[in-house]
C-alpha cells in the first residue's frame, strides 16, 4: 500500500493563500511547459525532512505545467557502501578512482538504492517518476576521462572507469516528458565497448540541461556558494570571474565546486 504524503497548510489563512498564489502566478505562465534539471545533492538527500520536501517541489513543479528532470549524486553513499565492503575510496585531483569493483558498487547504490529511493519518494508524493541511467535509450555515451596533473600537465593520471560524455541523446528523456512521468537520472554512462562509466553529476545535469535547451539548471548543495578572497557569497559570476576563481584558488572553490560552478555557466 502506498501512502501519498501532503504538505499540511490548514494554519495558513485564506488571504496568505490566495497572496501566495497571487505572486507565483507570473513565474507559472513565465515558465509553463519549459523543462527545469535539477541536480539533487547535498543534505537533501540525507536528511528525512529535507527529501520529502524535495520530493513534494518535485511533483509541484509539475503540477504547475513545468517539466523537471532530476539527475542526482550519491557521493557519501557510494562511500558507505565501500566502507561496508571493507574498501576505501580513493581519490586523485577530487575525483574518484573507479577500477572494475568500484564501478559495479558504483552502479547498484546510484542506480539501484539512491535513485529508487528518489523515484520512490516523487511517487508517494503524488507524481510519476522514472529511473534512467545513460544506458537507457543510449542516452549517454562516454569515454574515459583523462586527467592531467594539476601541477605537472605532461603527466595523466589513470583514474579508472571515470567517464568523460561523448554524446547525450535526450530522446528517452523527451518520450517521459511528454507522457508527463518526471525521469529521474543516475550519472552513468557507457562506452563503445559496452564498459560502464561513472560520471560526475554535476556535468551530466549541465550537459542534459544544454540539449534539452532547459530554460534553468538548478543545482542544490550543502555549500554556500562561490566566496571571496573575504569569505562573502558571490551572487553573480561571469565566464571570466569564474576562471579567475578557479586560478586563484578561492577558499570553496575545492575540485568539486569549481566543476559545479563552471557546468552552470557552461549550460
Amino acid at each position: 500500500m502506498t501512502t501519498t504524503h501532503t504538505t499540511d497548510v490548514s494554519h495558513v489563512a485564506p488571504r496568505e493563500k490566495a497572496e501566495i498564489l497571487s505572486q507565483a502566478l507570473p513565474y507559472i505562465r513565465k515558465f509553463h511547459g519549459k523543462t527545469i534539471v535539477i541536480k539533487y545533492g547535498g543534505n537533501a538527500m540525507t536528511d528525512p525532512e529535507l527529501q520529502q520536501d524535495f520530493a513534494e517541489d518535485v511533483v509541484l513543479l509539475k503540477l504547475v505545467g513545468l517539466n523537471p528532470v532530476v539527475v542526482h549524486g550519491g557521493g557519501p553513499q557510494i562511500e558507505d557502501a565501500l566502507n561496508k565492503l571493507g574498501k576505501k575510496g580513493h581519490f586523485i585531483q577530487g575525483m574518484r578512482v573507479t577500477d572494475a569493483e568500484t564501478m559495479g558498487v558504483v552502479e547498484w547504490v546510484l542506480a539501484g538504492e539512491v535513485q529508487q529511493d528518489i523515484v520512490g519518494l516523487i511517487n508517494a508524493a503524488g507524481g510519476k517518476a522514472v529511473g534512467l541511467t545513460g544506458r537507457d535509450g543510449g542516452m549517454i555515451r562516454a569515454k574515459q576521462l583523462k586527467m592531467l596533473d594539476k601541477d605537472d600537465p605532461s603527466k595523466e593520471h589513470d583514474i579508472g572507469q571515470v567517464g568523460d560524455i561523448v554524446s547525450i541523446d535526450p530522446s528517452v528523456v523527451k518520450a517521459l516528458q511528454d507522457d508527463q512521468f518526471i525521469p529521474v537520472v543516475s550519472p552513468i554512462g557507457f562506452g563503445e565497448s559496452n564498459e560502464s562509466y561513472n560520471i560526475n553529476a554535476d556535468v551530466v545535469a549541465a550537459k542534459l540541461a544544454t540539449v534539452l535547451q532547459a530554460e534553468k539548471l538548478l543545482m542544490l548543495t550543502n555549500i554556500r556558494g562561490v566566496l571571496d578572497k573575504g569569505g562573502a557569497l558571490l551572487t553573480e559570476l561571469t565566464p571570466r570571474r569564474i576562471d579567475e576563481l578557479v586560478a586563484e584558488s578561492m577558499p570553496c572553490t575545492s575540485s568539486t565546486a569549481a566543476c559545479r560552478t563552471r557546468c552552470c555557466w557552461r549550460s
